[in-house]
């Protein structure tokens, strides 16, 4: 649409805003021009700067906020705009979850094609968090220092490299703050330069944190650009790290490459376990209270474990409900990763097979596996859209029920083929991306099967990331 005004970078507006987009950015419209601005929610009304300009749309800064939205809240992060991570933090929660849900259902419509009518039949409501804060059991901060030279430790900013510094953000535990400012201390003292990533050169690239919300224990790992096992002053840091309450492992991580991948393949335990615990349970009832028969799983620095472990029992268990099983079905759990849902659908199935690409991954299945008695789950190695058409066309396996939990790309092609000529009775999709959910549901709708049940979870509060969970019925 040609709105006959042309706007140009630097130019400021006023605009009110109406909508919001997939990655939080508040949209709306100058005599029908669109407007694009990031950090503004439904209902401001804001002055804002044109970063950059299209014929009909533009990408704006907010410079000030001139009326507030009703749905408006002061987030408890003060860096809340600068760090990529908490996209709607200025959002008020019920605002937040009605945006998520909308987002999964435009997603269904838009890509997959689904009717609104026909959604309205089988979507649920979202299902939210207690506490929005302090939810993540893993973090990663990268190490740098600042213009002055001195050592800082935090966030990079959104879509960049520069490190904000924040050793206390409100969505990890509190035991971070103190973990990285004791670091931070010894590097100092001890004069440890942090990794520069213009040069390759320095020492401490990043720190893992990671605790187990059932065990309360603790893991920090060191990432480092050295092929030295050992950490300087290695014995005084441990010293300082085990003062901290819950503290049970201490390790390096290699990492010599000049690369934006955080981890290496090489890690050494300096102090403590290996691996630390944590404890999932199945949750049932409308609201998740009543806590039945939970798995125990070893962590180490290298696994998949998913972030928010109190959503993840409840999207877990809503995945466990989706697929009903009585005792006597064969089950593939395909990009099982660690066999979080593989093992809870152990207690219920005949047979339980998960595919992982990741061999440590698949190590860490079978090891928890073993360590829950659970003997009726199987697990291979390899791609899923490698792996599952060569075990069907070779070996005829087949399968009552397929669970799938992708990464954020979604089912590869081969995936949903082989998973459509085996004809399992059910299918449950969990999804990290609507998007690609979407996508995939056509696919295996088109295949013959129907949607039956959707349900978001919010794993994520303050950002624009929503879980999906999904179950499909082979049409008669």
């Amino acid at each position: 649409m040609d709105t006959g005004m042309e706007y140009k970078k630097n130019d400021i507006l006023t605009v009110t805003i109406e909508d919001i987009g997939n990655d939080g950015e508040g949209i709306g419209k100058v005599d029908g021009y669109t407007l694009f601005v990031k950090d503004a929610v439904i209902g401001d009304t804001v002055r804002c700067k044109i970063m950059k300009a299209k014929k009909n749309y533009a990408y704006g800064k907010l410079e000030e906020i001139l009326v507030p939205s009703g749905i408006r809240v002061t987030p408890l992060c003060k860096f809340h705009r600068q760090c990529g991570g908490c996209q709607i933090q200025a959002m008020d929660y019920e605002a937040q979850l009605s945006f998520k849900q909308k987002k999964v259902k435009n997603n269904l419509m838009r890509i997959g094609g689904f009717q609104e009518a026909f959604l309205e039949e089988v979507m649920e409501p979202i299902v939210g968090m207690e506490n929005a804060y302090h939810y993540r059991n893993k973090a990663q901060f990268p190490v740098g220092t600042d213009k002055e030279g001195k050592l800082i430790t935090g966030f990079y900013a959104g879509r960049t490299h520069d490190i904000i510094a924040n050793t206390d953000c409100v969505l990890g535990v509190e035991e971070n703050k103190e973990i990285l400012e004791t670091i931070l201390r010894h590097m100092e003292k001890h004069h440890v330069p942090a990794y520069d990533e213009k040069t390759g050169t320095g020492l401490v690239r990043h720190v893992l944190i990671r605790k187990g919300f059932a065990s309360g224990e603790i893991m920090v790992c060191l990432v480092v650009n050295s092929e030295g096992k050992r950490f300087p002053a290695q014995d005084e840091l441990i010293e300082a790290l085990v003062k901290i309450s819950g503290m049970t492992s201490v390790s390096v991580n290699i990492n010599t490459a000049r690369t934006n991948v955080i981890m290496g393949d090489e890690v050494y335990t300096l102090w403590g376990k290996d691996k630390i615990s944590d404890t999932i349970h199945v949750r049932e009832g409308e609201d998740f209270s009543l806590t039945n028969r939970g798995i125990v799983f070893h962590i180490s620095p290298l696994s998949f474990y998913q972030v928010n472990p109190v959503q993840t029992e409840k999207l877990y268990s809503l995945a466990l409900d989706y697929v009903g099983l009585t005792g006597t079905e064969t089950v593939w759990d395909l990009y099982c990763g660690i066999g979080t849902i593989s093992l809870f659908l152990a207690g219920a199935a005949k047979k339980v097979y998960g595919v992982e690409a990741i061999p440590q991954a698949i190590e860490d299945a079978r090891e928890n596996a073993a360590y829950n008695g659970i003997k009726n789950a199987e697990f291979y190695v390899g791609k899923v859209e490698e792996v599952l058409p060569e075990l069907y066309s070779k070996e005829g396996i087949r399968a009552d029920v397929i669970v799938v939990d992708p990464p954020r790309k979604g089912c590869d092609g081969e995936c949903l083929e082989t998973m459509l000529k085996m004809r399992p009775e059910r299918i449950v999709y969990v999804s990290c991306d609507s998007a690609t959910l979407a996508r995939d549901l056509r696919v295996l709708c088109d295949g013959g099967y129907e949607v039956r049940r959707v349900r978001a979870v919010d794993q994520f509060g303050g950002s624009v990331h929503v879980e999906v969970a999904c179950c499909l019925s082979r049409m008669k």
